[in-house]
């Protein structure tokens, strides 16, 4: 019987009762739970086979619930929540003593977001506690986008998805720092670099540390198909040096026209915002024809292709 269901009230039962619900959000589906409830917490780690050392993000319903859980708010960390927010931004910012250390891996920082997708936030008007979601897959592998995603991941783990379509911008928040009052970025994600600098100016991106990691999406390896993917340039190239394999290619917005091979084209029409959106469900959608290897096309390093470059690099790390 499937797991998924369009039902909000009940999505509100199994929270309150602190089991996981995956959600959706404009990003990816998140893996819920009460950030109150040391058992739902724990079985987000457990559920996942998430290291505790990576801290989680709290998704909130609005900017009025930030008081709460967080003890200092930088004037650009104001800026940036008020133009962005509801959206795919997440601050980190100094937590109050309410945040558990089990949400943040003991650090005195919270990373904070609030989701913008009409079910979710619905959901979490009718909660009265916030929500830690961390995407709602494996450690490691790629990230789920459509609510059969999760279904396939965790039929046998969790009681609910809820149902809220396919996630509109398809890769993971962009997460924001504070050193010194200054932001850095610690993840790029599906805001771009350029609206974030043309609000509060130049910023610096600190976005890999394996160690002790100040933000989820920071170490080398993540978001990765079972399938060895490569990231290359010339595309063609990879696919003379492979012949003879089952290949899959991945490529912006120009066919190859090689009838040898599976391809998916993100984006015909050149969008960023397209490609994005369609990253990981094509992702998926070639790691489950037994390929040999996927070969991705690299993006341009300007706007959400330098997002989907940072996602490709880490899906392809070895």
């Amino acid at each position: 019987m499937s797991i998924i269901s369009k039902d909000i009230q009940k999505a509100v039962q199994l929270l309150t009762e602190n089991q996981l619900v995956a959600i959706p959000t404009e990003t990816v589906y998140g893996l819920a739970g009460n950030i109150f409830s040391e058992k739902a917490i724990k079985s987000i780690f457990s559920t996942k086979k998430r290291p505790f050392f990576n801290p989680l993000i709290v998704h909130i319903p609005s900017i009025d619930s930030l008081s709460d859980l967080v003890t200092h708010v930088p004037e650009k960390a104001k800026l940036l929540a008020a133009a962005f927010w509801p959206g795919s931004l997440t601050l980190v910012l100094k937590k109050s003593n309410k945040i558990p250390d089990l949400i943040t891996a003991g650090k005195d920082t919270v990373a904070v977001r609030v989701p913008n997708h009409p079910i979710t936030l619905a959901l979490l008007k009718k909660l009265p506690f916030p929500l830690a979601a961390p995407s709602a897959n494996p450690f490691g592998s790629i990230s789920p986008t459509k609510p059969t995603h999760v279904e396939n991941y965790f039929r046998n783990s969790i009681k609910m998805v809820l149902d809220g379509g396919s996630c509109a911008n398809g890769i993971e928040s962009t997460i924001i720092g504070f050193e010194n009052e200054e932001p850095v970025i610690y993840r790029l994600g599906a805001l771009p670099l350029e609206e974030i600098e043309a609000l509060v100016g130049a910023i610096s991106i600190k976005n890999k540390k394996e160690e002790k990691p100040d933000a989820p999406g920071m170490l080398a390896r993540h978001y990765a198909p079972k399938t060895s993917t490569f990231l290359v340039d010339d595309v063609a190239g990879e696919i003379e040096k492979n012949k003879g394999k089952k290949m899959g290619v991945l490529v912006f917005k120009s066919s190859l026209n090689n009838e040898n091979i599976t391809e998916i084209i993100l984006s015909k029409n050149g969008s960023l915002q397209e490609a994005a959106s369609r990253l990981y469900s094509a992702m998926h959608d070639l790691d489950s024809k037994n390929l040999d290897l996927i070969i991705a096309e690299r993006f341009s390093e300007f706007g959400l292709g330098k997002s989907i470059n940072d996602r490709l690099q880490r899906a392809t790390f070895k």
